[in-house]
Parts: structure tokens; C-alpha cells; sequence
């Protein structure tokens, strides 16, 4: 066995080190070399149908398999890409963007290369990687061999940009080197500050009157879920979660009370208000996921846990919050937590299920009041559920989920078109789950991929159907037809003639996008206007529980929305005003 391999494969396989088994991207003339490291480093190249798209797609790989990687050549196509790392970047979700970049003596003699800018000057080969430095965690300028592994150690955690040249694809660095271990979450702990930090919480804890826990989208991003899943239980405390943060905590439990609003069923606002204690874990506080900043908690009573560090009240420590979590369980474990008997009265999502209705009117039509919540009895443990930006992620707040379900919806960057692509990667996610016997336990292991999208989203990003559809993925589409951008007609101009797009035969894509031979690859494809014909395709085996690509157009009305939708959109209105 050769002593050396080619610094591509040291990147690929370090990369598949933290779990990864699929690259995204799109093949050009500074990056087909590296391409053909891909499989040899026991990875799966999935081609998407532009960089966008493939970003996008990295983005909800990354969202499930915990790492995303995306490859693109340089200038053109990772400039295509960028909204998307942005995305990734604002939503904490890893990816890690690769760019096939000029050979380097040519990069320093500034030569006038297609893709660039053709000034003439090495400027033109250093602009990309200054624009991305500004939307990426880390980044790394392969330009030395000697010290090129320990670039790509030092960044690969986080949402970060690397330049590999076309004559650093095949140098040869020390195989030895894989061996090295990767600190993928560094943090310096000082055990005895974590200690003190501990005691408090737990003081805190123990003497708390009114307490909750607020869980927000950056607890699983920092790899909190399950120590946050175990201090509910081991608290009792009542617990609600931010838009972002649905779908992290099990919403079975007794003390889940769905999502903390200040409007319409779960206004907690007077429950919140009178809290002497907010734990409230991996904040991400943006309007969208705040109800346009009403449910921040109140600093003087909350302890926040961050990334890398805690916050009680105005202190800041510089801790590992997993490890510090970790300590707090424990404790509270064994010295038990006192028994609160006088909380107000707060409904738990089991009591809300049990009022959603299990059959419906067959000719009764769609309407998004009551979408949302009846078609939570469709779900089933171990789904991944995407909400596409608009009237879907709006509506998505009202599922009730079962246990062990993965909710991905955008809380920050609301870059509509990103949920088809981010679906073809977390169904791809999903399939490599499955397949690991490692991972087995996995919670999204033996589920379904559902998508709930708009007409005019769905627009934005058609073309990945095909990869799908290419890659035989299974994937359930509920289109949600409402003749446009219904979420912009509600914020202004409902009749204006900007927020209407084409009219498609949206039924037709999977046999253009070349799901014609049903033989390869099950399509089941059907369009709905009342309860009683959706309910006749949901009852079907061979769509709940079949394969391939199951694709339903919900036809509903150009300007309906749900409550929770027009209730936010008066906040907004009034903030504007």
C-alpha cells in the first residue's frame, strides 16, 4: 500500500471521516480533475442542474447527515452558489463549499483566464474568496502542499469555503496523516468555571416558582437535541420552541406546549411574562422567529445557551455548553427536582391533536384554517417534513408532529426555491442513514420525505426534479397551487400583476424530467380540490408507504393563508407603519 495519496483523496476522505457520503455540484473545466477523486474516496457524486441548486441541496443533506459538501469551478459557478452558502452560513447548517480554481502560477501572473474579470492583475483570482470569506465561517487557500491537510483539519466543522488549484489536485501528501484526529467542535473548558456555571443553573433550577425552556433552531445545529430532550424530562418544566427550533423536542411529552407565540393558540405571553426562570437554548432571534421580536426573553430571568458559550442574566462564560449541560442533568438527577403544582393551565399538543379531525367532509374544499392541522395525521415517526418559505412554513406551525419527526423550515434566510433542492438532499441523506447499520438508531432512519411547497417556489428550482428523480429518491410533493406568490400578495399588492407567475401543468414534470418508464421508478402523480379526494390518495398503501416520487397539487384559493399567517402580516404591517 502507497505511503502517499493525492491531496484530493485526503480531502474527500477526511470529509467522509465526519460522516459524509455524497458531494454535490456541477462538473467545470477548473474542477473535473478533482471530480475524479469523488468516488475513489468512497464518496457518491450527485450532479445537480445548476450550482444554485446543488448548494441548496448540500444545505439539506447537511441538515440531516450532520455534513454537506458541494464542489463548483471557480468564478462562474461558485458565484452561483453563493446565495445559498449564505443561506447555510445565517442557519448554521455545515457545509463545506469546494472550488476548483486556475493553476496557481497563473493565478500569480494575474493572466487574463475566462471566468475571471481579465484585468490582467493577480487581483482578479483573490475578489471570490474575499466575497465568501464574508458569508463562510473558515476558509482555506490551498497554495502549499506541506501545510495543505492541516488547512483542511482547521476548517472542516462549520459552513467553509476551500480553493483547491487543478495543480495541487493530485500532489502528494502522507497517507499517515488521516490518522490525525479531527477537532471538529473545539472549545476550551476550564472545569472548574464549568463547574461554578453549573451550581448556579442548578440553584436556579431548584428554586424556581414559574419556570419554562424555550428551545430555538440553534440547539440541534450545535448538537444539543438530545441533552436538551433529557433536561425536559428531567425538569417537568413546561417547554415551548421558537418556529426554528420545531420538531427538536419531543412534541408527546406532557410539558410540550408547540411554539411560543403572543397571538392566536399559543399566545403564552401572560404564562412567559411571569417566568422567574427562561431557560431558553440555541437562540436565533430574527423577526420571523419572533413574532417580530415580542417572544425574546427577558434577559433578567433567562439563562441562554449559546454555541460556545452561557449566558446567565448579563454574565457571558466561555464554556462548552454540551459539557455544562451534561453536568446539570446529572445533578438534577440525583438530587431530584422539586414538583411544582400550581402551573397555569397550558395546553400540550396531544390535547390539541386529539381535537384535530380524523375524517372530513368529501366535498368540502381546502382551506389553510384547518390544512395544517388535520393533515398532522398523515405524519408518522421518523418523517422529514420541509415547509417551503410562504403560506407551507406558515402553516407547518400548526403540524403536530409525532415523536422522532424532522421539521427543516427557514427562520432567517427565507430564500424561497430552496426547499425542492434541499429535499432531493435530505431524501439522499435519508437513503445513506438507512443504508449505515452504524446508525441504525438514527431517528429519521425508516421514514418518509415530505415536502409541502408553493406554485411559485416550486418555480424558482424545478429543474431538481430530474435529480431525483435521476437518483430514484423517495420523495412525497405536496404542491400547494394558490395561482402565485400568495405570501406577497397578503404583505402588498394582492392584484398586482408581479406576484402571478405562469400557469404550469405541474403534473407533467416528472415525465419531462424524465420520470416516463413507472417500470425504473414508481410516479404517482394526482391533483386534489376537496377532502374527500385527498383523502382517497392518502388511505392509499402505495402512496403513504410507497416508493419512488409521490407528487399531489392541492388546489386552494389565490389568497388564503392561515390565522397564524394573517396575524403575523398585522405585526408587520403595524411595525412597517
Amino acid at each position: 500500500m502507497s505511503s502517499e495519496i493525492s491531496l484530493t483523496e485526503y480531502l474527500f476522505r477526511r470529509l467522509r471521516s465526519t460522516g459524509l457520503r455524497a458531494v454535490h455540484g456541477v462538473p467545470g473545466d477548473y474542477n473535473l480533475t478533482l471530480l475524479d477523486h469523488v468516488v475513489p474516496s468512497g464518496l457518491e457524486w450527485i450532479g445537480n442542474c445548476n450550482e444554485l441548486n446543488a448548494a441548496y441541496a448540500a444545505d439539506g443533506y447537511a441538515r440531516i447527515k450532520g455534513i454537506g459538501a458541494i464542489v463548483t469551478t471557480f468564478g462562474v459557478g461558485e458565484l452561483s452558489a453563493i446565495n445559498a452558502i449564505a443561506g447555510s452560513y445565517a442557519e448554521m447548517a455545515p457545509v463545506v463549499h469546494i472550488v476548483g480554481t486556475p493553476i496557481r502560477a497563473l493565478q500569480e501572473k494575474g493572466v487574463k483566464l475566462h471566468h475571471s474579470f481579465c484585468s490582467g492583475l493577480k487581483r482578479d483570482y483573490e475578489l471570490f474568496a474575499e466575497i465568501y470569506a464574508k458569508v463562510t465561517v473558515a476558509q482555506a487557500e490551498l497554495v502549499h502542499v506541506e501545510d495543505a491537510p492541516g488547512q483542511i483539519d482547521r476548517v472542516i466543522r462549520e459552513p467553509v469555503y476551500i480553493q483547491l488549484p487543478m495543480d495541487l489536485v493530485d500532489a502528494r501528501v502522507p497517507v499517515s496523516l488521516l490518522e490525525r484526529e479531527l477537532d471538529l467542535m473545539p472549545v476550551v473548558n476550564d472545569v472548574a468555571l464549568q463547574s461554578g456555571v453549573c451550581d448556579i443553573i442548578v440553584q436556579r433550577i431548584m428554586s424556581a416558582k414559574q419556570p419554562s425552556i424555550l428551545v430555538d433552531g440553534g440547539t440541534s445545529r450545535y448538537g444539543l437535541s438530545k441533552l436538551t430532550d433529557a433536561l425536559v424530562k428531567v425538569t417537568s418544566f413546561p417547554t415551548m420552541t421558537t418556529p426554528f427550533g420545531k420538531g427538536i423536542v419531543d412534541e408527546t411529552l406532557p410539558n410540550f406546549h408547540g411554539i411560543y407565540a403572543t397571538v392566536g393558540d399559543h399566545d403564552y405571553a401572560s404564562y412567559v411574562n411571569g417566568c422567574d426562570l427562561i431557560i431558553n437554548i440555541g437562540p436565533v432571534h430574527s423577526n420571523v422567529n419572533t413574532y417580530y421580536f415580542a417572544t425574546v426573553p427577558d434577559k433578567t430571568v433567562t439563562i441562554s445557551i449559546e454555541r460556545d458559550s452561557i449566558q446567565i442574566g448579563e454574565r457571558i462564560w466561555k464554556i462548552s455548553p454540551a459539557s455544562a449541560l451534561d453536568q446539570v442533568i446529572s445533578k438534577l438527577k440525583s438530587e431530584g427536582v422539586p414538583k411544582i403544582e400550581s402551573y397555569p393551565a397550558l395546553r400540550n399538543m396531544q390535547q390539541t391533536l386529539a381535537t384535530l379531525p380524523t375524517s372530513n367532509d368529501s366535498s368540502e374544499k381546502f382551506a389553510q384554517t384547518n390544512f395544517w392541522r388535520r393533515m398532522s395525521h398523515f405524519l408518522r415517526s421518523g418523517d422529514i417534513i420541509l415547509t417551503e418559505t410562504g403560506t407551507p412554513s406558515m402553516g407547518g406551525r400548526d403540524f403536530v408532529l409525532p415523536q422522532n419527526t424532522t421539521i427543516i423550515n427557514s427562520a432567517v434566510w427565507l430564500s424561497i426555491g430552496f426547499m425542492l433542492p434541499a429535499t432531493q438532499g435530505a431524501s439522499l441523506a435519508q437513503r445513506h442513514i438507512t443504508a449505515s447499520e452504524s446508525e441504525s438508531q438514527h431517528p429519521v432512519a425508516h421514514g418518509r420525505t415530505i415536502l409541502f411547497q408553493g406554485d411559485g417556489s416550486f418555480q424558482m428550482t424545478a429543474q431538481e426534479l430530474s435529480t431525483i428523480i435521476r437518483n430514484r429518491l423517495d420523495v412525497i410533493i405536496f404542491l400547494i397551487n394558490n395561482n402565485g406568490y400568495t405570501i406577497e400578495r397578503l404583505i402588498h399588492g394582492p392584484e398586482e400583476h408581479y406576484n402571478d407567475v405562469a400557469s404550469w401543468n405541474y403534473l407533467e414534470a416528472p415525465s419531462f424530467f424524465g420520470g416516463e418508464d413507472t417500470s425504473l421508478y414508481p410516479i404517482f402523480k394526482a391533483k386534489v380540490r376537496t377532502w374527500g379526494e385527498l383523502d382517497g390518495i392518502l388511505d392509499d398503501p402505495k402512496f403513504h408507504s410507497g416508493k419512488g416520487l409521490r407528487m399531489v397539487e392541492v388546489m386552494m384559493d389565490m389568497q388564503d393563508c392561515n390565522d397564524t399567517l394573517r396575524l403575523l402580516l398585522d405585526i408587520y404591517k403595524t411595525k412597517k407603519g
